[in-house]
């Protein structure tokens, strides 16, 4: 039996690396041990998934608000398929350090790279770098108890703007005005909730660049808003406006409908004068030319006013306007990282490829590199996009199948061995069921007493890598 034919029986499984461990790295690898050729017995995979941190999910875990229930079935299903067995885990390892690409090829017959968008797309307007401007990515990170970033963050402005009109707008908004004690029944982590605890804030302000019709949210993203105690909704009626794209949209797309109905009934119904402690301004029609500072600090920001042109697109009206602020989050999406020896197209923020296939300086594809999810196609899309996407890449990925290049038949172990020799501390899959248990102990064990409250905690979520990591490999965190 030659090589070729060897690769993919029992005897030589076909060997493949997932390198990110959210949804699009366990769809893809789902995806390929449910594929025909391997119910048949035509071929069988051995399918190793690596991610930079000790606990699985991704952006699941590090860049969702902690108060979104429904996540709790994704992560459910996520874990369902690595609870096979069929499938390996190694956390905390990190691709172009602890492993190269090299290691890979060498190990591996195929890789396929789902690392996500962690980074903030960029906004080049003056003032964007005064201090008290952020990116929302990066305040979804400190939030999440993402391992590498501070445990500190500056909540110290009283009137804050945030751009974008984004799922992830909504959820920096409603974090910045919810009171932390609301919180509390979430896994949001210790630090998270003593720092905002402290807030001061009174009033946040979420601005977009169209209208009502063309807003980015989800119709349970946008009602969420509304659960928020103490916390009043404002909007403006001069915002309202809609142009003949914003009507057609209404009539065909029923999400549109449902939540320019949402706004709608809001903006009726909403009283005269505020009552509650914070405000939530939702603005329309805005589009940000300018943050204002003084002595180096944030205190406003400049706005061109806009108006639909018909399409739904807006242009400016040479109107503008000012809002006191004291800190801009700036939350218009996210962008990708470029991946060490990885052609990159820095103009989208994604990895170069054609449908998954990752191409080389020469724009032919490097065989045996394919790509999924985000670091693919931009982040865009929802959970169900990153299925389809997955399915995508691992068709390309079985069709090339005899020209794949063959990796060294090496056992499984060898893998193991390579970073036990680089002195990694690679977590399992038994690891994070131990890290899961722990979180959910720590929720157990708290005492909402010793805060006057009256409230059950599912868990607290560990933000401290090391912590994490000793946790995992069953190590006395205090050795």
């Amino acid at each position: 039996m030659t090589e070729l034919s060897q690769r993919g029986s029992a005897a030589r499984p076909l060997r493949v690396a997932v390198i990110g461990s959210g949804p699009a790295g366990v769809y893809a690898a789902d995806i390929l041990t449910k594929s025909e050729q391997v119910k048949s017995g035509e071929l069988v995979v051995s399918i190793d998934l690596f991610d930079r941190y000790p606990a699985p999910f991704g952006l699941i875990r590090y860049g969702v608000a902690p108060d979104h229930p429904r996540i709790k079935g994704i992560i459910q299903a996520l874990h369902k398929v690595m609870d096979r067995g069929d499938i390996r885990f190694f956390g905390n390892v990190d691709y172009g350090t602890d492993l190269t690409l090299a290691d890979l090829q060498k190990h591996y017959d195929a890789v396929i790279f789902a690392t996500g968008a962690i980074d903030d797309a960029a906004l080049n307007i003056p003032g964007i770098d005064l201090k008290g401007s952020f990116g929302g990515a990066d305040f979804v990170s400190w939030y999440d108890g993402h391992p590498d970033v501070s445990r500190h963050w500056p909540l110290e402005a009283k009137e804050i703007a945030v751009l974008g009109n984004g799922n992830v707008a909504l959820d920096v908004a409603r974090v910045l005005s919810k009171h932390a004690d609301d919180l509390l029944v979430t896994e949001i982590p210790e630090n998270v909730y003593a720092e905002l605890k402290k807030s001061p804030v009174t009033d946040v302000h979420v601005f977009g660049r169209r209208g009502p019709a063309q807003i980015k949210f989800t119709p349970l993203e946008l009602r969420e808003l509304s659960h928020s105690r103490d916390v009043d909704i404002i909007l403006y009626p001069e915002d309202f406006e809609f142009d003949e794209a914003s009507d057609e949209a209404i009539k065909t797309n029923n999400q549109v409908k449902t939540m320019v109905g949402t706004l709608t009934n809001w903006l009726v119904e909403q009283p005269e004068e505020s009552t509650a402690s914070r405000r939530l301004h939702l603005h329309f029609l805005h589009n940000p030319v300018e943050i204002l500072g003084e002595n180096g600090e944030v205190t406003g920001i400049k706005f061109e006013r806009t108006e639909l042109d018909g399409t739904g697109n807006a242009r400016g009206t040479g109107e503008f306007l000012e809002y006191p602020v004291q800190a801009v989050y700036r939350s218009i999406g996210y962008f990708g990282s470029a991946l060490p020896e990885i052609e990159f197209d820095a103009g989208r923020g994604v990895v170069s490829n054609a449908g998954g296939r990752v191409l080389g300086a020469d724009g032919e594809h490097t065989p045996g590199i394919y790509a999924t999810g985000w670091i693919k196609r931009g982040p865009v899309g929802l959970i169900g996009h990153t299925k389809s996407d997955a399915l995508e890449t691992v068709t390309y990925l079985l069709e090339d199948l005899a020209e794949l290049p063959f990796a060294e038949a090496g056992a499984e172990d060898a893998i193991v061995n390579l970073l036990e020799e680089r002195g990694v501390e690679f977590t399992s899959w038994d690891g994070w069921h131990a890290l899961d248990a722990h979180e959910k102990s720590l929720g157990e064990s708290f005492d909402p007493s010793t805060l006057g409250l009256e409230l059950t905690r599912e868990r607290v979520k560990v933000v401290a890598r090391e912590e994490m990591v000793n946790i995992s490999r069953a190590i006395n965190a205090e050795v």
